[in-house]
């Protein structure tokens, strides 16, 4: 069966609420369990998790369907009326079945709701007056028969009862024995907070069993993902959500839905209309805790003790992972009565255990909130005893000590301890930890001006890791502009903003700083060599002013007793030589050091083995790509350095796309994209595959739209790679419909720039479409000269992709003339492919080998055209499978057709299903039909079928982008 996308993506509840997104899965499984009653569906979750909303959405889908549900909620009252949500559910069940429909029993139900007595039927003669536990009981019996017999008359119903942490004791004792014995056409639905129950008990109590014959499920709510708080965002604001932006709300609401919510309504609705870009950052990083994490938390802190509210401010005063004793003292209570305030403090999932004993705060927003109502002067004694106790034990971080003395206004020890934090993080390369110091240092103008410089330089290191914000990135401009500061902080301040802005959008954008930082490093030649080094990887620039600046920098670290200038160096001189197919790189990558003392060896390392994987992907070394890939990311994560991780991670995507691993791939690009510095690349290559699938579908011009997008991004890359690949994607489409002279226009531009640039051996698909143009707009010799030119500068060469592409280039070249010989180059294309273990480029090359043998003998095509089809069947290219589906029976050597017409009643034929695939990738009807090779009327019959078993529309099944 197809799953229809966006079957669930309308907006549920309240006006202005944001369209729902993500919890697909835990909503298709609350529907399935609501569909197949008698169920019982327990829902847990912390607040604001979204539990509401997803219990919201799905009752909505169940009332379309014409179910009836009954929603009770609980609230947290100090002597709450006995049942409560289920007088509150049957309420909103007015007015029901008329009351000559009912069974006698339910007009016990007159006691619960007499306002609603003309309703039920007459109520059933009362017992003796109840005085005894036995007859209470007798009574509580009824009223459990009267709310099963209602439930029962409405059919196949829905009982929803909502925040049972709060639920009071008759309700619980009522649906305990209502789950124990459901009506059959009944599903119940439970939501509740697990921390807000009483320890190790159950929702409906620790006599609660699933009974047997009734199904249903637990869903445990988790935080949303960082793709799901993008998501989130784009639906809101109308438009794609940038990536800060998204980085920012995750941070935020570490998940949980209620803060994203507030945040994008405090976004979207504005007089002047959404807020987007940096303006949307600066407003959210000038909002204080969203209202519903606020009420959230107070609620959560009313109800402990005197010992556990200590517990919880002392843990916001210290702010970081501690342990207990520690907690207790800052708190100011002996060991017995802190630990009972910790135990409490932990039960309201207000604190966690992190590790190690250690204890902080689940949330970093719902610690601003506790920190922020601790009065003043209990909070500077707070601080003056973490500052004692911190001391005291001798140990503590610097950083730590740092921050409780700002707080109580100790300026000269604060900066005493600051630049010991700096310090510290510069010898162990852990700047991330003092980035917060490193801040605080920086915003204040009368820092001594050499504490200054040092945090300055600091700053700007962790900024070359790619770990920096867009606030340090303004910060560090700020500073250069102050004329005192010296000429070779000024350098080192370039340095960190050159090499991030090239890491996060490619050279061009960090050239300038790092020209300069060249110039203002001039006395220090090993640090100036890390800023050549940048500039030596830009494939724009001249091949011999490359080649000049890495020998600069080769004797610049020469004699140097910096290991890790020098590593940076030997690293890019790495990178250059496997651009360049030279075989004997491996071998050299295999000696780099994967163990050393200091980290910045380390992070050189791992830059060596992304960029080497980088080499390998384009050269065609697809398993050695992957190795070097895991083995970056696992180097990067012990040495802090986050932009090689990032990077390896956008390289393992590129590679499960060539493998043909298409499923779910946009949705783990777009995981990536939230993720900076990687964004950039993530976003390119998403768009590239995106283009290859649309362009497999049958959808030109969607792929034409994705190869446009990257080819703007390819502009701005160092590298020719995502340019090059944008450009034999475009021209490809072109000669699909015929257009050699558009096919050159594009082709052509982009051969210039990787014949400039020495970059035969990753030329990426380029050269096949270009032989192909220049065959088909007449010029036989330009292709000729082409391929002769390929062929000189791919001998010697370890270069597998490219020689599978010059032998598709030699096939095309041969084809008319000699189609045999052409067969036979097609067919060692295939091999390479195959072994590479890319299946859409074999089959590719399959179906042009048995195009070129039908030209002689259609018979002996049949192999390789049946190869080629079972290659784009594997993979659901559906425009790729029908175009060679059409050449078997052209040649007639299509597969015999089992006899008879197969009847396919309510399901979808193998045709439909093609259709509703191309449906759910908003594909219009001509798109259909050209994808398909199908008139336009036969489509329109397709559709018109599809959507009736579907039981859906066509608004409906496009909805949402479809998951690739």
């Amino acid at each position: 069966m197809i799953a229809v996308p966006g079957a669930y993506a309308h907006p549920a509840g309240r006006p202005g609420a944001i369209r729902f997104v993500g919890r697909r899965r835990e909503l298709d499984l609350l529907l399935s369990a609501l569909r197949h009653p008698p169920a019982v569906v327990l829902v847990e979750g912390e607040a604001g998790i979204g539990k509401s909303r997803l219990l919201s959405e799905a009752t909505a889908v169940l009332r379309d369907e014409g179910r009836p549900v009954l929603t009770g909620f609980c609230h947290p009252l100090r002597e709450p009326p006995p049942y409560g949500p289920v007088v509150d559910a049957l309420h909103k069940s007015a007015p029901g079945p008329p009351a000559t429909f009912l069974p006698p029993a339910t007009g016990a139900l007159a006691r619960l709701l007499p306002d609603l007595a003309h309703l039920w039927p007459p109520a059933p003669p009362s017992a003796q007056s109840a005085r005894s536990g036995q007859d209470a009981w007798a009574e509580r019996r009824e009223l459990l028969q009267s709310v099963r017999s209602y439930l029962t008359a409405l059919g196949s119903a829905v009982l929803v009862v909502e925040d049972a942490h709060w639920i009071d004791g008759c309700s619980r004792d009522l649906l305990l024995q209502l789950a124990r014995d459901l009506p059959e056409r009944l599903a119940l639905v439970i939501s509740y907070r697990a921390e807000d129950l009483p320890p190790n008990t159950p929702v409906l109590g620790t006599a609660y069993r699933h009974q047997p014959g009734t199904g249903g499920t637990t869903l445990r709510l988790g935080p949303l993902t960082r793709a799901d708080v993008r998501e989130l965002a784009t639906a809101a604001l109308g438009h794609p959500a940038t990536p800060a932006l998204s980085a920012l709300l995750y941070e935020r609401s570490e998940g949980l839905a209620v803060v994203v919510e507030e945040d994008l309504i405090t976004l979207r609705d504005l007089p002047d209309g959404p807020l987007t870009g940096p303006e949307a950052s600066a407003r959210l990083r000038e909002a204080g805790v969203p209202r519903g994490l606020i009420e959230a938390v107070v609620e959560r802190c009313s109800g402990l003790s005197p010992a556990g509210r200590a517990i919880v401010s002392a843990a916001a005063v210290l702010a970081v992972p501690a342990p207990e004793a520690l907690v207790s003292a800052v708190a100011g209570l002996d060991p017995e009565p802190g630990a009972e305030g910790l135990v409490e403090a932990l039960q309201a999932s207000l604190l966690h255990e992190s590790g190690n004993q250690q204890y902080a705060f689940r949330r970093h927003l719902a610690r601003q909130v506790v920190y922020h109502r601790i009065p003043g002067p209990r909070r500077s004694r707070m601080h003056a005893r973490a500052v004692a106790e911190l001391e005291r034990l001798g140990s503590a971080p610097s950083a730590q000590l740092a921050r409780h003395q700002l707080a109580l206004g100790d300026r000269q020890s604060w900066l005493l301890r600051a630049r010991e934090a700096v310090d510290h993080a510069v010898a162990t390369g852990d700047l991330e930890a003092a980035a917060p110091q490193l801040r605080r240092i920086l915003r204040r103008p009368e820092t001594d001006p050499a504490l200054r410089s040092h945090a300055a330089t600091a700053l700007a290191r962790l900024t070359a890791c790619g770990t920096a914000h867009e606030p340090d990135l303004a910060l560090l401009r700020q500073i250069l502009a102050d004329p005192r500061l010296p000429t070779e902080v000024r350098g080192e301040i370039r340095l960190g903003l050159g090499l991030f802005e090239a890491n996060r959008a490619g050279v061009a954008a960090g050239s300038r700083d790092l020209a300069t930082a060249v110039e203002e490093l001039a006395d220090r030649p090993a640090r100036a060599a890390r800023a050549m080094i940048a500039l030596a990887v830009d494939e724009r620039t001249d091949p011999a002013v490359r080649r000049g600046r890495l020998e600069r920098a080769e004797r610049a670290v020469r004699d140097t007793p910096d290991g890790a200038e020098a590593a940076a160096v030997r690293a890019t001189a790495l990178t250059l030589r496997a651009w360049q197919a030279d075989p004997s790189v491996w071998a050299t990558l295999a000696r780099l050091p994967r163990q050393a003392a200091d980290l910045a060896v380390l992070q050189q390392t791992a830059r060596a083995l992304h960029n080497a994987a980088d080499a390998a992907t384009e050269l065609g070394h697809d398993r050695r790509a992957a190795d070097l890939h895991a083995e970056a990311i696992q180097l990067a994560k012990t040495a802090s350095y986050p932009v090689v991780e990032s990077y390896a991670e956008v390289g393992l995507l590129r590679l499960d796309a060539l493998a043909g691993r298409w499923d779910g791939l946009c949705e783990r690009y777009a995981a990536v994209v939230d993720h900076q510095p990687a964004a950039a690349l993530a976003r390119a290559e998403d768009a590239l595959f995106r283009g290859v699938h649309a362009a497999a579908h049958g959808r030109r011009a969607r792929a034409v739209e994705y190869f446009a997008r990257a080819a703007e991004a390819g502009r701005y890359r160092h590298t020719l790679s995502v340019a090059t690949r944008a450009a034999a994607g475009l021209a490809g489409l072109e000669l699909a419909r015929g257009a050699a002279d558009r096919a050159r226009a594009v082709a052509d531009p982009a051969l210039a720039e990787v014949r400039r640039a020495e970059a035969w051996p990753k030329a990426g698909g380029l050269v096949p479409v270009a032989v192909e143009s220049a065959l088909l707009h007449g010029e036989p010799e330009a292709a000729r000269r082409l391929v002769d030119e390929v062929e000189r500068s791919l001998a010697g060469r370890d270069a597998p992709a490219a020689t599978a592409e010059l032998r598709l280039a030699q096939g095309l070249l041969r084809e008319l003339a000699a189609p045999d010989a052409a067969a036979e180059h097609f067919a060692a294309a295939r091999r390479i492919w195959q072994e590479m273990g890319r299946p859409h480029q074999a089959a590719r090359a399959a179906e042009l080998q048995a195009r070129a043998i039908a030209r002689t003998c259609p018979e002996r095509a049949a192999e390789p055209l049946a190869a080629a089809v079972d290659g784009y069947a594997a993979l659901q290219a559906t425009a790729d499978l029908a175009r060679t589906r059409r050449m078997q029976q052209q040649l007639g050597l299509a597969r015999p057709a089992a006899t008879g017409r197969r009847g396919y009643g309510d399901q979808l034929s193998p045709r439909e299903r093609e259709v509703a695939a191309l449906l759910a990738q908003h594909a219009t009807n001509q798109e259909i039909a050209d994808a398909l090779f199908l008139s336009p009327r036969t489509v329109e019959q397709h559709v018109a079928k599809v959507l009736k078993k579907l039981d859906t529309t066509r608004s409906a099944i496009g909805t949402t982008p479809p998951s690739t």
